[in-house]
């Protein structure tokens, strides 16, 4: 649990968290700021003015008894309406643009916090995204866009009543400064309790994150059009929804219990300061009575130290909340201050040939994913020469998928090293690299993107070369499917959003396959992407795919062995372990695993 040490100290993400606002607008954070001070010295006018307003009346009354008013008598009391009257419009127009400007700068800081955020994202190790402890760090950072907003405007706020109880307390010290100590000794025990309590608030949030993520997770499940068909053949409603209701439940019963205590608390410590302001009323009351001070001061001293009262009140509660909101600040500096491991191992700037000349060599090469004593990969000693078609083969869990994803440099190797023309891989620039491979996995994302859109993803920076796109549509046979859409290249993929077409899972495929042609690639990757086509129309693919892979490297991942046979060379793992490596006759006449499988396969064709 944080303590208010913890919660001070936070404060210090404070002058970050506004170079971030400055640089977001430094005109509209000057105009906001020069409001709030306008706005700060309102309340004293309106009080000043209100007093004089008030003796001016009585005066006029002693003056005017017996006789007949008129407006001489009367004259300045109208003028200090008139600028009471002005003050109150004044307030108003500076209200309204504060509201204005605070609204559009929290929705600058709010864009460029997510943009932080994603940009940040995508220079962090793959593995780190699969990992829990990453995952609560990534959803601290994300789910707290609107409070960060939030901490602005009240950091804001507070300056302004701060700025504004100076000049009140100048008021209230020339008549007595001991209703300013009152004031002051009222409101710690109030400040005191509201930092306790925020800094059980926020342990507790941060203690539930994995539990709020699923909460999150089963929000989704539950009412999405991706799990709807599951949902309802396998009647999962209850088993979701009772789910969804057992954890928030438990959740709120722990959060009922900590707003129940800070009710009770604040209750009192409420009750303590309207005594306190009470009895200073009652002390300026009696001043007034006995001639000490007018009722225009009696008015405006019962004003100022109501006011103030209330300012240092909400000065102190909201001290509270932006320590709190500045310990979330703090989860995402630790997020955007999270390296990769590419970083601490090094990397290097070198560019990747162009043509590679000798090839990829893995050198006794293991991987193992952080603080797990199995080792997914090890022991792998193998060339992919230029030019050449490598599949790999193995059961599910072999580490087919970890291999390409060295390759691809998306993981670093524990062990051992992987040469590009004999320098590592670690010495080449990293984006230079992923350039020259293009890579589709099994789990391709279906983007609710346009078609177009959809393949540019595989070489974004050329999203708007039609031409490019419609070529490479044509190279995965998802010309065809293209055609047939009601709007073909600018048609919406997917039923997230208005006028969306969804497509079956064969032709989703050849639109993820477009994406590898959009790069000049000198290595293609192929991690089972033509999973949901039937044979026949991946042997299309695939024949397809050779004969545009002419001169280029392959590998291909497929569980369909009539696939594998086009390779030049095949790689079967198990356990994570190089079993067999040669080409289709070599393993045949080899009569190992790979034959055995090929065989078994094949007599389920006869």
């Amino acid at each position: 649990m944080p303590s208010i040490t913890d919660q001070l100290k936070s404060l210090g993400n404070l002058p970050r968290f506004f170079g971030m606002i400055w640089e977001v607008s430094p005109s509209l954070t000057l105009w906001h700021a020069a409001l709030r001070l306008f706005q700060s010295v309102i309340p004293l006018l309106m009080l000043y003015v209100g007093k004089e307003i008030i003796d001016e009346v009585i005066a006029a009354t002693n003056v005017s008894a017996g006789t007949a008013p008129g407006w001489a008598a009367y004259s300045t009391i109208w003028y200090w309406l008139a600028a009471e009257g002005a003050l109150a419009v004044l307030s108003s127009l500076l209200g309204r643009g504060i509201t204005l400007s605070d609204s559009l700068l929290s929705d600058l800081v709010n864009n460029d916090s997510s943009v932080r955020i994603i940009r940040h994202a995508a220079t962090l190790d793959l593995y780190q995204f699969e990992d829990a402890t990453f995952y609560d760090k990534l959803e601290r950072a994300r789910s707290q866009t609107a409070g960060r907003t939030a901490l602005m405007t009240l950091v804001l706020m507070q300056a302004q009543d701060i700025i504004t109880i100076v000049f009140l307390s100048i008021g209230l010290l020339s008549f007595n400064p001991w209703l300013i100590l009152i004031l002051v000794i009222a409101v710690i025990p109030s400040f005191i309790g509201e930092t306790k309590f925020n800094n059980d608030s926020y342990s507790l949030s941060r203690s539930w994150t994995p539990q709020r993520r699923e909460l999150d997770y089963l929000r989704f499940i539950g009412a999405s059009n991706e799990t709807a068909k599951e949902v309802k053949i396998f009647g999962l409603q209850d088993f979701l929804s009772n789910r969804f209701e057992r954890i928030s439940m438990e959740y709120y019963k722990a959060n009922r219990k900590l707003a129940l205590r800070r009710a009770a608390w604040g209750s009192l410590f409420s009750a303590l300061g309207t005594v306190s302001y009470y009895g200073a009323y009652a002390f300026v009351i009696w001043q007034a009575v006995v001639g000490a001070i007018t009722v225009g001061t009696l008015t405006f001293l019962a004003g100022a130290f109501n006011r103030t009262q209330s300012y240092l009140q909400a000065i102190v509660n909201r001290f509270s909340r932006i320590g709190e909101m500045a310990l979330y600040l703090q989860d995402l500096f630790d997020f955007l201050e999270m390296k990769p491991t590419f970083e601490q191992k090094g990397t290097g700037d070198a560019l990747v040939p162009r043509p590679v000349q000798q090839g990829f060599v893995f050198e006794n090469v293991g991987f193992k994913y952080p603080e797990s004593e199995k080792w997914a990969l090890r022991g792998l000693n193998f060339t992919l020469q230029p030019g050449e078609k490598l599949a790999l083969v193995g059961e599910n869990g072999a580490g087919k998928t970890t291999l390409v994803k060295l390759l691809a440099r998306l993981y670093e190797p524990s062990e051992g090293r992987i040469l590009l023309d004999g320098r590592d891989l670690r010495e080449y620039n990293p984006e230079d690299l992923r350039q020259q491979i293009g890579v589709i996995f099994q789990d391709y994302v279906r983007f609710m993107f346009t078609a177009s859109e959809n393949i540019a993803i595989g070489n974004i920076e050329e999203i708007k070369d039609r031409s490019l796109i419609e070529n490479s549509a044509e190279k995965s046979l998802a010309d065809a499917v293209i055609e047939k859409l009601p709007h073909k290249y600018d048609q919406m993929l997917g039923k997230r959003f208005s006028d969306g077409v969804e497509l079956s899972g064969g032709q989703w495929q050849k639109v993820a396959l477009a994406r590898a042609y959009m790069r000049d690639a000198q290595l293609i990757i192929l991690d089972e992407p033509t999973a949901a086509l039937d044979a026949r129309a991946e042997h299309e693919v695939f024949v397809r795919f050779a004969e545009l892979m002419k001169g280029k490297s392959a590998v291909l991942i497929s569980h369909r062995f009539s696939t594998v046979r086009m390779a030049d060379r095949i790689l079967f793992l198990e356990y994570g372990q190089m079993l067999e490596y040669g080409s289709h006759a070599e393993l045949i006449e080899k009569n190992g695993k790979y034959a055995e499988l090929f065989h078994l396969q094949a007599k389920g064709y006869q």
